[in-house]
């Protein structure tokens, strides 16, 4: 019995897994439940989401959600581009479709935008843009960037909400020009562009929320952004849109070398 005492107990192992996958990054300390449990099956420990959450909970590692709100207006006028993907954020091939959408940081000497545009087939970032506003040409620029990157987007699917950035004619006439099929949010349906809402969300609770951006210059606050969505979110950080919960560029790579 004294020598069983002084063996750790199964919970206090598993506990230091758990903290060691937290501390791997520092944006894994906004890892709650779900991506633990994930994060865990990736090394080859089974857990039960009971048992993790009761461990995660006994040691104070739980945290609460926060949403962050929309920014972009919807234009008055009536727009003939329909809802194409009608909430369908799968894909069964990379930049079948992708989607859109801009979030606001508040700095210590202003505002900055951030315009994503996010691969449904992997959950990867595929462009990004950071401005000082809002205007078309931080939408335009971004899928400028994603033809920049990528080549030909012939047939590629762009969902967006119904911002009067998106349906202005100039933003509607690049799309055209490259080929692409423009695709919008029903009016007023929060909804119809989830996932997207979602991602910036996911970069507002790990990053923005743990960071005092209010008290930062835009400059160093746009360096952060980049940093976390091309170094961490899109290469390292357990996606729950994939299965196995592996981060978009790795998915990508795994489908790919499965059908080669």
């Amino acid at each position: 019995w004294i020598a069983r005492s002084k063996k750790p107990k199964k919970s206090d192992l598993l506990l230091v897994e758990i903290q060691n996958i937290i501390d791997e990054y520092p944006e894994n300390k906004n890892y709650g439940v779900d991506r633990i449990v994930t994060a865990l099956k990736q090394k080859g420990i089974e857990k039960s989401r009971s048992t993790v959450y009761r461990i995660m909970k006994k040691a104070g590692l739980l945290h609460k959600r926060r949403k962050p709100r929309g920014i972009t207006k919807a234009s008055k006028e009536e727009q003939k581009e329909e809802n194409i993907i009608h909430q369908d954020f799968t894909s069964d091939t990379f930049l079948g479709k992708v989607l859109t959408d801009i979030t606001e940081i508040p700095c210590l000497d202003g505002k900055l935008y951030v315009s994503a545009a996010l691969d449904c087939y992997s959950g990867q970032i595929v462009a990004l843009q950071i401005r000082n506003n809002m205007k078309k040409e931080l939408c335009m620029d971004t899928v400028k960037q994603l033809k920049y990157q990528y080549g030909n987007l012939r047939g590629i699917i762009y969902h967006s909400d119904r911002g009067t950035q998106y349906t202005s004619y100039a933003f509607k006439s690049l799309l055209k020009s490259y080929g692409m099929v423009q695709s919008l949010s029903s009016a007023g349906k929060c909804y119809d562009n989830a996932r997207m809402e979602s991602f910036f969300a996911t970069l507002k609770k790990e990053l923005i929320y743990q960071n005092p951006t209010y008290m930062m210059k835009r400059s160093e606050v746009k360096k952060m952004v980049t940093r976390y969505i091309y170094f961490y979110y899109n290469t390292r950080r357990v996606n729950s849109f994939n299965p196995g919960g592996w981060p978009p560029v790795t998915y990508r790579k795994l489908a790919e070398l499965s059908v080669a």
